[in-house]
């Protein structure tokens, strides 16, 4: 990927569909930029990132633009959705807040071994999110973190059946518990 902007252009597209813009203005890209990054104003500098962000998007089919009269429609592309997910994969992180609430996130999945690869791939990434494992389909999390499993189930296309997400407030193992907070530093 070019860059986190070009991220930024298809994650914009992607929530808010279809952009219809009128392009006969000499600044259509600073106006479609101010549009999707919600700021009034930009260095030289800036505009030509944008310019060379949305460039690569259009370029290597990530976004697609039709022309209609004087407006132009922008619409994300499923190579530019199956980007934008990737790269939310690669990036996810689960942020640790300045008080603990003093809950374990139980995360316990059941994915069949039919579909190994996506089974393994999620525990991996769960291993890269910090999650500790108890069992190898029991992993446990002292924060927040259901958004970032929905986000890796729609990834990877599981189900709810496939995985369950509890939020527990007392662990009986004592053992358990102290290793939990040693390795979080809680």
């Amino acid at each position: 990927m070019k860059s986190k902007l070009t991220i930024k252009i298809i994650e914009y597209l992607f929530l808010f569909g279809v952009i219809s813009i009128v392009a006969t203005s000499p600044y259509f890209l600073y106006n479609l930029m101010k549009l999707m990054l919600k700021s009034s104003s930009y260095s030289k500098d800036e505009i030509n990132k944008f310019r060379n962000a949305f460039n690569y998007a259009k370029k290597n089919g990530l976004i697609l633009i039709e022309k209609d009269g004087y407006d132009v429609k922008i619409t994300i592309t499923e190579k530019g959705e199956a980007r934008m997910k990737k790269f939310r994969i690669a990036n996810l992180n689960i942020n640790k807040p300045k008080v603990w609430d003093k809950k374990i996130r139980v995360v316990i999945f059941d994915i069949p071994n039919s579909q190994r690869i996506k089974r393994n791939a999620f525990r991996g990434k769960l291993k890269e999110l910090g999650f500790y494992s108890t069992q190898k389909s029991v992993w446990l999390h002292p924060y927040e973190c259901k958004d970032q499993i929905k986000i890796l189930m729609d990834f990877f296309g599981l189900t709810n059946k496939q995985i369950q997400i509890f939020v527990a407030d007392k662990i009986e193992d004592d053992i358990l518990l102290e290793k939990i907070k040693s390795v979080y530093k809680i």
